[in-house]
Formats: C-alpha cells, sequence, structure tokens
C-alpha cells in the first residue's frame, strides 16, 4: 500500500505551498517579494504616520508654488500683431482723444472711471469693460518689478502709422534727432519735452529704437498722440534730406568747444541731433551735422542726461530774444 505523502515545494520542504502563477500571496517574511518579481529597493526608507507608503518630500530649496508668483501665474493674453497695450490714466485720454488711434478694448476698475472722465470727457469712442484690478495686472503682464503702473486704466490699439519724412516736414517748429538712443523711457520724455516746445517730429533710428509701447507711451504723457516718431534706417541720409529741405543740423557733443546759442541761429530752422549717453553721436552723424555745439553749464558739471540735455537744449533753440 502506497503511503500518502504532501506535496513538495521547489524547496523540496514538505508542507510548503508551491508558488502559484495566478495572482496568490508570495510566501516568506513580512515585506519580501518573490524571487521573480520586481527586486527590492534597498536604499533609504522614509515612512510616514498612518500606514501609508513613503511620498517624496519637498525640496526645500524650492518654495511651494503660489498662485500668482513666478511660474505659477497666469500669464497675460497674446497681443495681436500690430498691437499695444497702452496704461495710464494720461496716455490712454489722449489716445481716445486721437482719431488715427484704431481702438481694440478697453478695460478700467470702478475707481478708474472718474480720473480718465476728467482728462476725456465721456462717451468714449469705446465701449469699457469694467474690471478688476487684477485682471489689469494679467492683462499687461504686470507684476513686482515689472515697472508698469497703469492706474487702473490699459487701452488695447492698434500702433500708429507715422508719415513719410517729407510730410512731417510740413508741420512747424524744430526737429528733434536721436542717434542710437534707445531706451523707451528716454523717449518718451524726449518726445514729451519736444511736444512741450512745439518740435515738428522725432526721428530716430529704426534699428535701435524700440517699438511703440506701453511704457514709452505713459512716460510720454500723451505726447505719442501729438508728435510724430519716425523711425528711419539711416539717419545720416535722413539728415541729408533735412539739410536740403533749408534746416540747419546741430548735434550735441559736450566735448565740444562752441557753446550752443539760439540767438546766433537767426531764426534759421533747425534739427538738434543727440546721441546715446556714452557714445554720443556716430562718427557718419556727426559729420553730416552743419556745426556740432555743448550746452552752457556754468556749474562745473560734465554732462546731463540725454532727456535732460535734450529738455535744455530745445528750450536754448526756442526761447525769444
Amino acid at each position: 500500500m502506497t503511503q500518502n505523502r504532501p506535496p513538495r515545494s521547489k524547496s523540496g520542504r514538505p508542507g510548503e505551498k508551491t508558488q502559484s502563477r495566478g495572482g496568490e500571496k508570495p510566501h516568506g517574511r513580512p515585506g519580501e517579494r518573490a524571487q521573480g518579481g520586481p527586486k527590492k529597493f534597498d536604499g533609504p526608507k522614509l515612512s510616514l504616520p498612518g500606514g501609508r507608503g513613503p511620498k517624496p518630500e519637498r525640496p526645500t530649496d524650492r518654495p511651494p508654488m503660489r498662485e500668482n508668483s513666478g511660474r505659477g501665474q497666469a500669464r497675460s493674453p497674446a497681443v495681436p500683431a500690430g498691437a499695444v497695450w497702452l496704461y495710464g490714466t494720461h496716455a490712454v485720454a489722449a489716445a481716445l482723444a486721437n482719431p488715427a488711434r484704431r481702438l481694440r478694448r478697453l478695460v478700467i476698475t470702478e475707481d478708474a472711471q472718474a480720473a480718465l472722465a476728467a482728462e476725456r470727457p465721456q462717451p468714449w469712442p469705446i465701449q469699457p469693460e469694467i474690471t478688476t484690478r487684477e485682471r489689469v495686472d494679467q492683462l499687461l503682464g504686470a507684476r513686482q518689478g515689472s515697472g508698469i503702473v497703469h492706474q487702473g486704466v490699459a487701452l488695447l490699439t492698434d500702433q500708429l502709422v507715422a508719415p513719410p519724412l517729407l510730410d512731417a516736414l510740413k508741420r512747424p517748429g524744430p526737429i528733434l534727432v536721436l542717434d542710437q538712443i534707445s531706451d523707451p523711457r528716454n523717449i518718451g520724455a524726449l518726445m514729451r519735452t519736444a511736444q512741450a516746445f512745439g518740435a515738428a517730429m522725432v526721428i530716430a533710428q529704426e534699428r535701435n529704437a524700440p517699438e511703440e509701447t506701453g511704457a514709452l507711451a505713459k512716460v510720454a504723457s500723451g505726447a505719442l498722440e501729438m508728435i510724430p516718431l519716425l523711425r528711419i534706417v539711416n539717419i545720416s541720409r535722413a539728415l541729408i534730406v533735412l539739410k536740403s529741405a533749408d534746416v540747419w543740423v546741430v548735434g550735441l557733443d559736450g566735448a565740444s568747444p562752441n557753446k550752443l546759442n539760439g540767438e546766433s541761429f537767426g531764426g534759421r530752422r533747425v534739427a538738434l541731433v543727440l546721441g546715446s549717453e556714452g557714445e554720443g553721436m556716430r562718427r557718419l552723424t556727426r559729420e553730416t551735422c552743419d556745426e556740432v555745439a555743448a550746452l552752457g553749464m556754468p556749474g562745473g558739471m560734465e554732462s546731463l542726461n540725454v532727456s535732460a540735455a535734450g529738455a535744455v537744449a530745445l528750450y536754448e533753440l526756442t526761447r525769444k530774444f
């Protein structure tokens, strides 16, 4: 009679069950996996209360993501080609009053409506969208350190189209020429000064001059709508065109021994050329000028920043003798 024996496992020990392939629990000590399964992680283990498995810790060198900071902040919507967001009460009011502007959107907070209406009485040529300051921030990409101070109002509009040089020459007054001045705030300040002293136009080099921007328009404080900004490929050739139109071209250079004297021009129309801070005018621009002069500064200062120098020079050219 054959004796019945318990089935043997692969190890040959009686009483041990053969490992199944159908999902039964593997044998062995708690926490061990079957030999044929994934390898056991031998590195350090993290334990959390509650019996669940370890979770990766947040890196200590990176702060938690916030809704309105850094990469977590919603990006401003894309601006259509050829359009620009203007912001600030003065810049927006002047744009609303300019019939040459093609207006797209006017967004404004409830608190900012009265200030805008004081400068540009209603009805406005475009229906306003009443919104929150946070929404205006988002549309403009304004955040701490961006330098955008919108005062609760922003206007999406097409960029202005500058007239040809010969057409702009029909406007009366002196002409301001900017050679390699690229900072939009400097250009905006010079446009404001040029408008204040009755200049006909501002000419800038196309390669270095910035596009029409909200920062430029805000610093210009409405002058962008009143005086044309011409972007010219070749400044020297533009000066030759001005000279052919009987315009006297004067370059401003602090190292010149000649002092700028408005009375000496005897009523002639003058184009004033300003170079960049540091480098000044380029050689060919300087050589094309009819004369080069410096500001008279009895206080002994070597130079002024370009926007201040432009203001003093335009005052000297336009004051009555």
